[in-house]
């Protein structure tokens, strides 16, 4: 699928993600500032003392904050579709099939951006997984992620915290050449720190079996 189906049909739904009914295309949601539902995926590399959390920078093709750094998996729920059926994203966009089972629930979401298309408004329900997958192993589609990153999850709250101006992170591209680079938080999607940060925090505490409390729309 390319990175812009403008054709792809959503469900609309209202600013509390109750589904309206109505479907239509993509192009026309954000142009119309139609409000449909998202997912989010935060994908943790886990082998032994070693924790890493995958991020992508999206295709300089996406209609929406194309060439910035985001979550691992970054999604539309198409019409009918459930958040599980969603999960499809994760093989999708990075080669990493990822069943329902295998998520927990950081949370629900409300996003209001302005982007060149329009209007983004998005209920997104967040989620995240944790596999003892090796980075070199995914594979990120080209039509839809420009490269990945795998800092470690300390680096990564280094950032979100603004402890530090930059972190090193081993990268692979589209065609899967792996290098190491350094992300600022410049290379990220404006307006979401706060997000990020929590969710970031949000997967600390899960991995360390503390409990964390759920993101809620407000």
């Amino acid at each position: 699928m390319s990175a812009q189906d403008l054709d792809e049909a959503f469900d609309l739904c209202d600013r509390a993600g109750v589904l309206s009914g109505r479907v239509k295309p993509r192009g026309a949601v954000h142009r119309d500032g139609d409000w449909h539902r998202a997912l989010h995926l935060w994908v943790l590399l886990v082998r032994g003392r070693t924790r890493h959390v995958v991020l992508q920078r999206r295709s300089h093709a996406k209609d929406t904050h194309p060439g910035l750094v985001d979550v691992s998996v970054a999604g539309h729920l198409g019409a009918g579709e459930s958040v599980d059926d969603a999960l499809r994203e994760a093989e999708e966009e990075i080669g990493l099939r990822v069943s329902p089972a295998d998520t927990v629930l950081l949370g629900h979401r409300r996003v209001e951006k302005v982007v060149p298309a329009g209007i983004d408004r998005e209920v997104q329900t967040v989620l995240a997984t944790v596999t003892d997958r090796v980075f070199a192993q995914l594979r990120p589609h080209p039509e839809e992620v420009a490269a990945l990153y795998a800092p470690t999850l300390a680096d990564a709250l280094s950032l979100a915290r603004g402890e530090v101006p930059s972190i090193g992170a081993p990268c692979l591209d589209a065609r899967r050449y792996p290098s190491f680079e350094q992300l600022r938080a410049a290379d990220f999607i404006p307006g979401d720190e706060a997000y990020r940060r929590r969710c970031l925090e949000s997967l600390d505490a899960h991995l360390r079996g503390e409990a964390f409390p759920l993101m809620v729309l407000d």
